[in-house]
């Protein structure tokens, strides 16, 4: 009989320094236990490949805290370019503990150099094809300094390991279906990480991974592609499994939110399709109105229509738009931040992810940069995740210049009578919602409830306020009690606008005296 008790291994996805957009740490100022937006994806990947050869141990430091004193053979570190100080941290705790340390990820995949010091075992790439050979050699002993992954076929990707993970303080879930993206962005790091190529999982293997999420209690799921309408033909055969799988969930659906391009607003027949999947809320790259700032960073997928008429296209089939925006290109001057608020305010589009330009390593932005002596090397604050973070000097504004005019925009935008008038813009002019969260779903989790709450109370202190700003909270209110469907889309915007006003306020960026003033710089 073998007796043989497998290695154990401590899997560790660090904690952001800072609270960003797409965190949960709002859930703690509600007084509920830790929570995050959206699972952990690799982590629970990774496991999957781990657990033939290890007994494996999840923590998500947004949701527990690491245990130093872990019984652990190995410890197992993986992250973004904004939890790498958090991994330098634990790295280096964990060495002085004797604890031999992998290091794997994004970040360590593309900027290996920086992170060989901190670790024991560098990982590279891909591994899903060569998982086999790295941890039967580190559960042997006899393991290499680096290994590097391949490009593989999708087909073969692992079902993740959720049961080993704290789902049930998770808003949303994750799939991939796709990685990869064909368009050549100046300052994206996808296409040195993942290829342009896209390549694709098999429908039938994405089906039982949302089986697994659906039992475990979970209602929303997050697509985690990088540019999940890319390949449209590819696309609408997912969609179209997705709509058959959520119309025979019996009045308990899943929704889907996922990040794809204005260009896909073109097609009408993708348009139903993403609407009858189940797509509630969709994130775009949408960066800036100054076409001239999109073509010199090749965006060129932005290029050539009206940015309001395609954001209004998606509404008008039913799904919200997080939009994303970036500040500091080089034909942005000190009138892009009016400029940005102009534009934001014209469109149904509630939540905005600002931040300033940033340029990852191994991207062709990072060499211009380099080229052109403007790179802050070794910034920390562009590895934080705070908005103002940047590692590139701005051509036509200073620093203080940015950050002033960066502190004006925020303020003015998701202050709550600018938040309530996009909310209700939205509200306005959604199109039909085919999938409506019901609290009454018994298997859903706790966590629902909890945002609901969350919800609620937002919206009520916002009633309460004495100045003119409760006119539109009031009108909010009714909108809401008169369409009880749209609470699925209410929710979940007022989610984010709770954590966005929570991590500005942790930042230092909360100044809602700026609010109405003119932009001074």
């Amino acid at each position: 009989m073998n007796t043989h008790k497998p290695k154990k291994i401590y899997l560790i996805n660090p904690k952001t320094p800072c609270p960003g957009y797409f965190g949960a740490e709002v859930f703690g100022h509600f007084n509920f236990p830790p929570a995050i937006v959206i699972g952990d994806l690799t982590s629970v990947t990774v496991a999957a490949l781990m657990s033939p050869y290890f007994d494996v141990t999840i923590c998500d430091e947004h949701l527990t805290p690491v245990d130093f004193e872990t019984d652990a053979d190995f410890v197992a570190l993986t992250g973004k370019i904004t939890q790498w100080q958090r991994t330098k941290e634990l790295a280096e705790a964990f060495r002085q503990r004797g604890k031999v340390v992998i290091i794997g990820g994004a970040y360590a995949s593309l900027s290996h150099e920086r992170v060989r010091p901190y670790c024991d075992i560098l990982i590279r790439g891909e591994i899903d094809e060569v998982a086999d050979g790295i941890f039967s050699e580190i559960a042997q002993g006899n393991w290499k300094d680096e290994y590097i992954g391949t490009v593989p076929d999708l087909a073969n990707s692992p079902l993740p390991r959720w049961d080993l993970y704290p789902y049930h303080r998770i808003v949303a879930g994750a799939i991939q279906t796709s990685k990869g993206c064909p368009f050549l962005c100046e300052f994206c790091d996808v296409i040195q990480f993942l290829g342009r190529k896209q390549r694709h999982k098999p429908v039938a293997r994405i089906i039982e991974e949302l089986d697994r999420l659906y039992a475990l209690g979970l209602r929303h799921t997050f697509i985690v592609d990088d540019n999940f309408t890319a390949h449209r033909r590819k696309a609408k055969e997912i969609l179209a499994a997705l709509k058959e799988w959520n119309e025979a969930r019996e009045g308990h659906w899943m929704t889907f939110g996922t990040q794809l391009s204005l260009d896909a607003a073109k097609d009408d027949e993708l348009l139903r399709m993403l609407a009858q999947a189940g797509l509630a809320i969709v994130y775009v790259g949408v960066e800036t109105p100054n076409m001239e700032s999109l073509k010199g960073a090749g965006k060129l997928q932005n290029v050539g229509f009206d940015l309001v008429e395609r954001i209004q296209r998606f509404v008008e089939n039913g799904m919200a738009v997080n939009a994303g925006m970036v500040i500091g290109f080089d034909n942005d001057t000190k009138e892009i931040f009016q400029a940005q608020y102009d534009f934001a305010m014209r469109i149904p589009v509630p939540i905005f992810t600002f931040g300033f330009l940033n340029a990852p390593d191994k991207t062709p932005l990072h060499d211009r940069m380099r080229k052109e002596n403007r790179l802050i090397e070794d910034s920390s604050m562009a590895s934080s995740g705070n908005p103002l973070g940047t590692n590139i000097i701005m051509k036509n504004m200073s620093q203080d210049e940015a950050h002033a005019g960066m502190k004006w925009l925020i303020n003015n935008l998701y202050s709550p009578g600018a938040f309530g008038r996009r909310l209700i813009n939205l509200l306005e002019h959604l199109g039909p919602i085919r999938y409506p969260f019901s609290l009454r779903d018994v298997k859903a989790r706790k966590i629902y409830a909890e945002q609901f709450f969350m919800a609620h109370s937002v919206m009520k202190q916002m009633r309460e306020q004495s100045n003119e700003d409760r006119a539109v909270w009031v009108d909010i209110h009714k909108i809401l009690r008169q369409h009880p469907e749209l609470s699925t889309i209410a929710l979940n915007v007022l989610l984010i606008y709770s954590q966005s006003c929570y991590a500005y306020r942790h930042n230092g960026l909360w100044d809602q005296t700026l609010v109405g003033q003119p932009l001074v710089l």
